[in-house]
């Protein structure tokens, strides 16, 4: 896979029982790729263990007075070079190669799994982590993959290395090969305590995420109620929690690599100080001296390569154990069963087992719930997202539990807009250009939420688009229009799609009244005849809806039409008008007076 190639066409199906899995299950899937970027390496290295060869054979030619030994020497030396320069030109280009094809196969592994889970992900894992694992997790990992052929290529060249010199001077290559293992295995006994600060310095740069991204998602409430200073404070606590972390791993890290440079230089001067000793003995000659002491000198370049392993290793294990954690959520408990139906979407009415809530089909059913954080569960349940915990049945949709429907099919016959739905960037026309059944044209849809006034403002604020508001571009998010512009738009795109079932959570939270008893006559002309639940509270759409249902406690606890619940069910009076508990008393004791009287 080059990356010209990418994104791929299946990133595959990850290994996610464990980081060290996954990352053993990454490195599967890029097997070419590593294999390319050995074969660069170990010519690379082999250049680099070549040229003692070459230094020893034109020392000792200059001794004997060779001329031709120099010369054979000199042009040695220069394939050497070609060698090294080729070699650690393309490994260098396939390295980086793997890694990034690594980070996009992350990358779409994630995307996928932010489809499959939908807003069920950020209540599963915080926004922070999801941000952390899909930025910094996934460059780590990456950094793991490109160093992975480096140090295999360094790994085999020390074999060759010393397997060379025991061969060309047993003398001294029986002491290289005895050392350089003690080089290599010299550092595991400081690598525990340096995973375990890294591992600490990973977890808290993971809170101080989390917590800059909540901060950034509130910002405009914690404006609002003057609380910058507050999360500010807490920010740079967490800040310089992270920075205390990351000066004790550098520490450690810092010692490994002085251990590094220091036993190389033991194992110098005793390879020095015995080949003196053989050579003044006549055992060997200079040449021999100068190719292990050049040899010995070298080794110290791809030893560096174990040092950058271990410190790659330490530091994309945690990355890959969070990146796998992400990737094994599950939409459901049954997820392993799904698409045992057909794909073709079923219709009827919708009902929900976990609470007695049953939406008839065609009808324009409003949910009353005192609690938004439980109105907002069910919103999902109704979709087909799974609790997060303990078994509830499953929604069904004309008695077929969703379930059991592959998740196209379940997407297609249900969709829920939560109360805070995202705009992405782009023109209007590219917002409203989703999967639709065409039975709604976008107009009629804009028409039904009200958006003249957003239409007129995109209008104003084009630039090149001669007025034309369906071609103006939206920033991310919407952040240059109104609350309420925001959740307008987003009611048309819901509109445009024409689900069988359309779920709305709080569809009118951010509108005044007078717009928002016109989007509930434009919904519901709009939606006749189709199956519509909207979650609310608000008495202009409550008043519109066909049937009303008030869940209580997990469980519907009334069943009517909004002009005669109020006046017969005191809790959903209560959620409706928000009476406060004396008024609510008051009303109590006036009632029992004349009940009396």
């Amino acid at each position: 896979m080059q990356i010209k190639d990418l994104p791929f066409p299946d990133p595959g199906v990850p290994d996610v029982r464990s980081g060290p899995r996954f990352l053993i299950w990454l490195g599967r899937m890029q097997l070419g790729g590593q294999l390319r970027s050995l074969g660069w390496g170990l010519l690379h290295m082999c250049g680099v263990a070549g040229l003692p060869v070459a230094a020893g054979i034109a020392v000792q030619a200059a001794v004997d007075r060779d001329g031709g030994g120099i010369a054979r020497a000199g042009g040695l030396i220069a394939v050497l070079a070609l060698a090294i320069a080729g070699g650690d030109m393309m490994l260098h280009r396939t390295a980086v190669t793997n890694w990034i094809t690594a980070a996009a196969r992350i990358q779409q592994l994630l995307a996928r799994k932010t489809a499959e889970l939908g807003s069920a992900l950020t209540r599963r894992v915080a926004a922070g982590e999801v941000v952390a694992v899909s930025t910094g997790d996934v460059e780590k990992i990456g950094w793991f993959v490109e160093a992975l052929s480096r140090f295999a290529a360094a790994a085999l060249a020390l074999v060759l290395i010393c397997v060379g010199l025991v061969v060309y001077q047993p003398e001294l290559g029986v002491v290289v090969a005895i050392g350089v293992p003690a080089l290599a295995l010299g550092v595991i006994p400081l690598l525990p305590r340096a995973t375990q600060r890294a591992d600490v310095q990973r977890e808290k740069a993971g809170k101080a995420t989390e917590l800059a991204s909540d901060t950034v998602a509130g910002l405009r409430v914690l404006r609002g109620i003057g609380g910058e200073e507050l999360f500010l404070t807490r920010y740079r606590q967490a800040s310089q929690e992270v920075r205390k972390a990351a000066v004790r791993s550098a520490r450690m890290w810092a010692l490994i690599a002085a251990v590094q440079v220091v036993l190389p230089g033991v194992l110098l001067i005793v390879v020095v100080a015995h080949g003196v000793n053989l050579a003044e003995q006549g055992r060997i000659t200079v040449g021999e001296l100068v190719t292990a002491y050049s040899a010995v000198t070298l080794m110290l370049y791809p030893l560096r390569h174990f040092e950058e392993i271990a410190m790659a290793y330490s530091f994309s294990r945690p990355s890959a154990q969070r990146a796998a954690r992400v990737l094994s959520l599950q939409r459901s408990e049954f997820d392993a069963e799904r698409g045992s139906l057909e794909a073709a979407a079923p219709t009827g009415d919708l009902y929900d087992p976990a609470t007695g809530l049953l939406a008839p089909a065609g009808r324009l059913t409003a949910v009353v719930c005192g609690d938004p954080d439980v109105a907002g569960r069910l919103a999902e349940r109704l979709g087909g997202h799974a609790a997060l915990e303990g078994e509830m049945p499953s929604v069904l949709l004309g008695g077929v539990a969703l379930d059991d429907l592959p998740l196209d099919a379940a997407r297609t016959a249900v969709l829920v807009q939560d109360k805070d739905p995202v705009l992405l960037s782009g023109t209007l026309s590219e917002l409203l250009d989703v999967p639709a059944s065409g039975a709604v044209p976008a107009a009629e849809a804009l028409a039904a939420a009200q958006c003249d006034d957003v239409l007129d403002a995109l209008a104003q604020a084009s630039v090149d688009t001669d007025g034309d508001p369906m071609r103006t571009r939206i920033t991310e998010r919407g952040r240059s229009l109104s609350g309420g512009q925001r959740q307008r738009l987003a009611l048309a795109r819901s509109l445009v799609t024409d689900p069988e079932v359309l779920v709305l959570d709080e569809p009118t939270s951010a509108v005044d009244s007078h717009t928002e008893a016109r989007i509930a006559d434009g919904v519901a002309a709009l939606r006749r005849g189709r199956t519509t639940v909207v979650l609310t509270s608000s008495p202009l759409l409550l008043d519109r809806a066909e049937r009303v249902v008030f869940v209580h406690d997990g469980e519907v606890a009334a069943v009517g039409v909004h002009r005669e619940l109020i006046h017969s069910d005191a809790g959903y009076r209560a959620v409706v008008t928000r009476e406060t508990e004396p008024e609510q008393a008051a009303r109590a004791a006036l009632a029992t007076v004349e009940e009396s009287a």
